[in-house]
């Protein structure tokens, strides 16, 4: 890939990993714009390890001491607010580990076209919306417990159809579940440690059994700007979300999938 290819995919996935926009109806735009092709298993393992690095980063204080009483819990028989939701996050992640083993081949065969993802784009983008309206904005991430934990662990299994934004469709649940939009988003991105973690290594696996040839250049310039665009998302959506709520997110998606439609349809 040319530099300014490598930059641009990078920045994409950065960025919306952790928005509620979906990535994979950004990441078909190009193909469908400018005609580039496939980038490979190989880079898609690069920017998963950028957005992995910058989740864990930002959160490295609360990730320390979930972990620190999650090791205390179990030996110790200590349960806290920290262990407790490491609790729940694991217990949020079986659902969509089940559903992609189980489901991968159908997504795989059935549910990879454009057309899908222009649909449901909008679809799901109409659910945030929903979301956001029926919020009441009641509970903190600390406040979850695990029936909402596994809840919202389905609805991230939902995810597994391209389109839907992982991030979106988490989001949407904890809101309609009454957590607020702060504790809405930071559950949400917290809960994408394992699941970006195990992407990554399930890729990296198919990456080394093939018999391309690794550009480094391109890995490790694609894990430094998936890696800030990330980072640059987290902080600010962190910092404005409670403000601004998701109305802005769900006209985009709208104009998105509207676009989509258009390149395909039309």
């Amino acid at each position: 890939m040319e530099t300014l290819q490598v930059i641009f995919l990078a920045l994409i996935q950065g960025l919306t990993e952790f928005l509620p926009i979906s990535s994979s109806a950004h990441l078909i735009l190009p193909s469908q714009i400018l005609g580039w092709e496939d980038q490979g298993l190989a880079f898609d393992v690069a920017v998963h390890i950028g957005s992995l690095l910058a989740v864990v980063i930002y959160f490295r204080t609360e990730i320390w001491a979930m972990l620190n009483a999650w090791i205390a819990s179990i030996f110790k028989g200590v349960h806290t607010q920290d262990s407790k939701l490491a609790w729940w996050i694991i217990l949020a992640t079986l659902p969509a580990v089940f559903f992609g083993f189980v489901a991968k081949d159908l997504i795989e065969t059935y549910l990879r076209g454009p057309e899908v993802i222009a649909i449901t784009t909008v679809i799901f983008g109409l659910m945030l919306w929903v979301g956001d309206k029926m919020a009441r904005n009641e509970l903190t991430e600390y406040q979850t417990g695990w029936r909402k934990a596994l809840l919202i662990g389905f609805a991230q299994a939902l995810a597994i159809i391209p389109g839907t934004s992982r991030s979106g469709i988490t989001i949407t649940a904890a809101l309609m579940l009454g957590l607020n939009r702060d504790a809405a988003a930071r559950f949400s991105f917290l809960m994408s440690i394992p699941v970006i973690l195990g992407a990554a290594i399930l890729m990296s696996k198919d990456a080394l059994a093939g018999d391309v040839a690794l550009n480094y250049t391109e890995i490790l310039l694609g894990i430094a700007v998936s890696f800030v665009a990330a980072y640059t998302c987290i902080f600010f959506f962190l910092k404005i979300i409670s403000k601004i709520g998701m109305t802005p997110f769900v006209l985009y998606r709208l104009m998105l999938g509207a676009v989509l439609c258009g390149f395909i349809f039309l």
